[in-house]
């Protein structure tokens, strides 16, 4: 006889007010329109408490004695602290090769670093920046004033990250030589952050809210870096705004900003200077530098990418050649190739998800053999494609990457992730007119969805987003406002 589930407790007349006392006091507008997601988490508190409907709780929630801790364990329930160590390649590659060494060479008079991690979650941002920092000073080190601090609105993720240890899923994208090199094993599947880059962070429960209404604490100010990454996702547009424009306020002059990946936004160009990284964009703090005005989508040429073309440069050469002689595309013929019809296969999402899988855990040998093994039984794949160029750009194979994204885009010219991941990689390669059509490209297909739309191989990216975030990305690569 099978088990009867579990009630579960009905939305009642007393929710709405409860989700408005959410939303204003932890200023997750992420909820608004996710009733029964909200409603999931926060039945729990009902269950855990006994309180019988939303009125009830609130009444717990509105108690001096029984309010503050009732909110803080509310609060770990609807907060998310989905992290890993280095998370977003591009901008630890960014954070490596460009931000930190300019901070420490223009800091190194007075020898004082201060980087903020803001919704830091389980510790494991902050932790990756001290694991960076400790191997740029190197033995420079104790002769800096180093302070980092990691900040999130869950009591819970801080306990967690103050322990500092973490599980395989945490450490997935660590080859097995850096996290022996970082951690010690302490139980199955358990490791343990080492004492040098455990003792370089700090952490501190802090509302970014609070910088709204004056009540953030003083020593909130001053920082050389903030990275305040997938935070922003959880609040209301004009509250975005707000905070990106107050946490400018906490840096000092000359220094960074780092936002996730689906948050940079045009606006934020008329309070810092956006700067194009490989990848990525990141924000300054430029006292007396006039801002450009956002580039219209629509002012860029918007045209179809080339389709892919067969006879492509060896895989072995770098992008960073400046002779291209062998890079020109074949002229292209009058006629345009009829796109392959798509065969149908049970087995490819399958071994997509094992693609996945193995790149997440770190495995990116493994999960290029596999999608290479899935590509010969499915070619005429375009995720897989677009998988493999994903795979052989973070293996540091640019040339095999294009030749995957372009593939892809023959197959469907649809791809917005494609075209925008091939407009990426052509930016950095210092191919800026191609590039910024690419990305055009993507932006005009993300153009025909709604806004809210989820896109395809986008990782929670929507089409709002990849607009927004393209033209970030097409102003920062031509301030002056060029045509390409």
């Amino acid at each position: 006889m099978a088990a009867r589930a579990a009630p579960t407790l009905p939305l009642d007349a007393d929710f709405p007010r409860l989700k408005s006392l959410i939303i204003e006091r932890t200023g997750h507008f992420y909820y608004q329109d996710k009733d029964d997601l909200l409603w999931e988490r926060v039945r729990r508190r009902l269950k855990a408490t006994g309180a019988r409907n939303a009125a009830q709780f609130i009444d717990l929630l509105n108690a001096p004695g029984t309010g503050p801790v009732e909110w803080a364990r509310l609060e770990a329930e609807i907060t998310i602290g989905e992290t890993f160590f280095f998370r977003y390649a591009e901008q630890f590659a960014a954070l490596r090769g460009t931000i930190l060494p300019e901070i420490i060479e223009r800091k190194r008079p007075e020898r004082r670093l201060r980087i903020w991690s803001a919704g830091c979650a389980t510790g494991a941002e902050p932790y990756s920046l001290a694991i960076l920092v400790r191997q740029l000073l190197g033995e420079d080190l104790p002769n800096w004033r180093l302070g980092i601090i990691g900040t999130d609105i869950n009591e819970s993720f801080l306990e967690t990250a103050r322990r500092a240890q973490f599980g395989q899923w945490a450490l997935r994208s660590l080859p097995q030589e850096e996290r022996a090199q970082y951690f010690l094993p302490v139980e199955r599947e358990q490791w343990q952050l080492r004492p040098e880059f455990r003792s370089l962070v700090r952490f501190e429960k802090h509302n970014l809210l609070s910088l709204l209404d004056g009540s953030s604490p003083l020593q909130f100010t001053e920082f050389d870096l903030i990275l305040c990454r997938n935070v922003l996702i959880y609040f209301h547009p004009d509250t975005v705004n707000r905070v990106v424009g107050a946490l400018r306020d906490c840096l000092l002059d000359d220094a960074w900003m780092l936002l996730g990946h689906a948050e940079p936004n045009p606006s934020f160009s008329a309070i810092m200077q956006a700067v194009n990284l490989p990848g990525t964009v990141a924000y300054r703090r430029r006292e007396g530098v006039a801002q450009p005005a956002p580039i219209p989508i629509e002012a860029a040429a918007v045209q179809e990418a080339p389709a892919w073309q067969p006879k492509l440069p060896p895989q072995a050469r770098p992008s960073t050649v400046k002779d291209r002689s062998e890079q020109k595309p074949a002229p292209s013929s009058p006629v345009t190739p009829a796109r392959p019809p798509a065969r149908p296969s049970g087995a490819w999402p399958s071994l997509l998800a094992d693609v996945r899988r193995r790149a997440d855990a770190g495995d990116l040998t493994g999960a290029d053999a596999i999608c290479l093994e899935a590509l010969r039984q499915e070619p005429l794949n375009a995720a897989l494609h677009f998988y493999h160029g994903l795979i052989s750009q973070a293996l540091g194979r640019p040339p095999e990457a294009e030749k995957a994204f372009r593939r892809c885009l023959y197959l469907d010219k649809s791809f917005a992730m494609a075209h925008y991941h091939l407009g990426l990689l052509l930016l950095a390669d210092g191919r800026s007119a191609p590039g910024r059509r690419t990305l055009a490209n993507a932006a005009r297909i993300a153009g025909t969805m709604p806004d809210g739309h989820p896109l395809p191989e986008g990782d929670g990216l929507t089409a709002g987003d990849l607009r927004q975030l393209v033209r970030v990305h097409l102003q920062a690569a031509d301030p002056a406002g060029r045509r390409a």
